[in-house]
This record gives C-alpha cells, sequence and structure tokens, in this order.
C-alpha cells in the first residue's frame, strides 16, 4: 500500500481571492457573457445570438448572478417597449484580462491538440 503524502503547500487564506474570483467567473457560459460585454452594451436578445449554444434560462440566471456579483449593469431603456441593456461595470472590466489570458492559452492547447493529431 502506498503512503500518504503530506501536503506542503500551504493553505489558501480564508477568503482566498482566487475562490472569489473563479466564484464570479466559474459558471458555464459566464466567460462567454462577460466576453461579449466586454466591448459594448447588448441587449437579452444580442447576447443569445451571440451564444446560440445557450438556453434563455440559463442567460438570463447569469446574468442576474453577474448583476447581483456587481460584474453587471442592467439598464431599463424608455423606449417603448422598453427594453434592457447589460453591460460590464468597472469590476466587470477588471476580469477581462483573466479572461483574455484564459481565451489565449484555450488557443495554444487547442493548436496542440490539433497538432498530435
Amino acid at each position: 500500500m502506498l503512503q500518504r503524502r503530506r501536503n506542503h503547500v500551504k493553505p489558501p487564506p480564508e477568503s482566498c481571492p482566487l475562490s472569489v474570483c473563479l466564484a464570479i467567473i466559474g459558471g458555464a457560459w459566464t466567460p462567454n457573457i462577460i466576453w461579449y460585454l466586454s466591448q459594448q452594451p447588448r441587449r437579452f436578445t444580442e447576447l443569445k445570438v451571440d451564444i446560440p449554444e445557450i438556453s434563455a434560462k440559463i442567460l438570463s440566471a447569469r446574468l442576474k448572478k453577474l448583476e447581483a456579483d456587481g460584474v453587471v449593469i442592467r439598464q431599463v431603456l424608455s423606449t417603448s417597449p422598453p427594453s434592457v441593456e447589460y453591460s460590464l461595470s468597472v469590476h466587470g472590466q477588471e476580469l477581462m484580462p483573466a479572461i483574455e489570458a484564459i481565451a489565449n492559452v484555450g488557443h495554444r492547447l487547442k493548436a496542440l491538440a490539433l497538432a498530435q493529431d
């Protein structure tokens, strides 16, 4: 029987900033939503077209969570009929370097996988 090795990595602080960040961007489709809001405000239906694989129910839930987390700003426009626009808050914009870094690593991993085939 193998002996269990001790972990020599010190545990993260109680309120680990990595855990806080991943709790925000770790949900399915959340990085995609942040990505599409990074350049300009988008309406719900525009985001649905941007991310066709996401269901309306999940998109709505993710937007509500991102708004509650202070990442997305929801603005009701005084049009007829009323419409809603979503945009990134300052905190949401701060997440973009992390999202871009993840996308860059994804491109490299995809290229590596294609090269191995």
